[in-house]
């Protein structure tokens, strides 16, 4: 990150302090808290490396604390930075501050300023709702993982509904794998070359609105954003050296979405549906659907075992920047429901057009009150030269971490 990047990002955090002491409320403490986690990884990756200076294992340490302060009257403080070293990527060893946020508390409404993770979605697989903030894709290729997103966020609760309106003063790019990283492409995405629709560039100001509201069983949310699209688009180029490279474009577009899940029963049902325009040179819709039925109790023990099922399609259909154009999801899930909060996902994602799929199993279970094992498999099989993970193709990783909680 160029010494620029940095200055206009102390500048940014300056403003949001500075906005958070002029709503600042009593100096009277309730609580003040201090928790959060310190973690060992271990990736493995059986298959041969598809491109040079790639590893064949990674190991890694990350710390995520989290400093919580309320007051008298309800108002409160977040900072949670994050830090990882890698010793396999480069570009994996990387702080971020994933919260520093000041909630302002009112009767009438809530004011949220600095800092944020924000999550919309319902679905397993993929949250295509989910807008607000950037991925941290060196993290985990699952997506899961956000930057902490600098923003206003005004919020009115009322019995028919709440409604929230987020400024973003600042953009975030997204993340991605160094040379020495796996589960990439063969050619490096150079993000000291990153391109802007706007003439702002990551000073465009985004908005975002949604309603959202819980009908008996029917969750529901309507979101509107405006402003930096999170998934860049990559541009063909070359180095200083005549080497190919990939240069992120970030394009100003609209979405549109709707988020849903319904339960009945044992059986949840869930879907997520964007419009969008500004992409490229077509708008699009996209969405994915589908259930989860649970056997509550499972053979008279403890246990719940769930099955999943779901459809994503993308209207781009092959000019889709995304694998999941037309592609079902089945997965298990078990939560063995014991004193260690065992539990297990087993997924499966098939390509309908192809033969390409996508495999990945995660497990966890705690040790004690404060260690926490993780387990997980990532594979791709099968993947044709015309699938948008072919550059991935026969790649795997095994990865095991282990976590202290405090």
């Amino acid at each position: 990150m160029s010494s620029e990047k940095l200055h206009q990002i102390r500048w940014v955090f300056l403003l949001i302090l500075g906005v958070s002491f002029l709503f600042r409320p009593s100096p009277k403490v309730f609580a003040h808290e201090i928790s959060g986690y310190a973690a060992g990884e271990v990736r493995l990756f059986p298959n041969q490396a598809l491109y040079s200076s790639q590893n064949d294992q990674s190991s890694s340490f990350s710390i995520f604390p989290e400093y919580y302060h309320e007051f008298e009257s309800g108002s409160s403080f977040t900072f949670a930075p994050f830090f990882r070293l890698d010793s396999g990527d480069q570009e994996r060893t990387h702080f971020d501050i994933r919260e520093l946020t000041y909630l302002w508390l009112q009767e009438d409404f809530e004011l949220r300023v600095g800092v944020r993770k924000v999550f919309w979605g319902v679905a397993e697989t993929i949250h295509l709702v989910d807008i607000i903030n950037q991925t941290d894709l060196v993290e985990n290729i699952d997506t899961e993982d956000k930057l902490g997103q600098p923003m206003i966020n005004f919020s009115i609760p009322k019995d028919w509904g709440t409604i929230d309106i987020f400024w973003m003063p600042f953009f975030r790019e997204r993340t991605f794998a160094g040379t020495g990283g796996r589960l990439r492409g063969a050619t490096v995405i150079d993000e000291d070359r990153t391109q802007y629709e706007s003439a702002a560039e990551e000073w465009h100001s985004d908005w975002a609105f949604r309603y959202s509201h819980t009908f008996d069983d029917l969750d529901i949310g309507l979101s509107q954003f405006v402003g930096t699209n999170r998934d860049p688009t990559l541009l063909d180029g070359t180095d200083s050296s005549g080497n190919s490279i990939k240069i992120p474009k970030y394009e100003q577009i609209k979405q549109t979405s709707l988020d849903a899940s319904y339960v009945i029963g044992e059986w949840l049902w869930k879907l997520e549906s964007i419009y969008r325009t500004g992409q490229g040179n077509d708008d699009y819709f996209a969405w994915v659907g589908g259930f989860e039925y649970t056997f509550v109790g499972m053979l008279g023990s403890n246990m719940d075992f769930g099955m999943i099922g779901e459809w994503m399609f993308d209207t781009r259909e092959d000019e889709a920047s995304t694998a999941f154009e037309n592609d079902i999801a089945t997965g298990l899930r078990l939560a063995v429901n014991d004193a260690a909060s065992t539990e297990a996902l087993l997924g499966w994602v098939q390509d309908l057009d192809t033969s390409a799929r996508f495999l990945f199993l995660e497990a966890s279970r705690r040790f004690g009150d404060n260690w926490l094992l993780t387990a997980e498999l990532r594979t791709f099989l099968n993947q044709p030269p015309e699938d948008f993970l072919f550059e991935q193709h026969d790649d795997e990783v095994m990865q095991i971490e282990l976590s202290y909680y405090f």
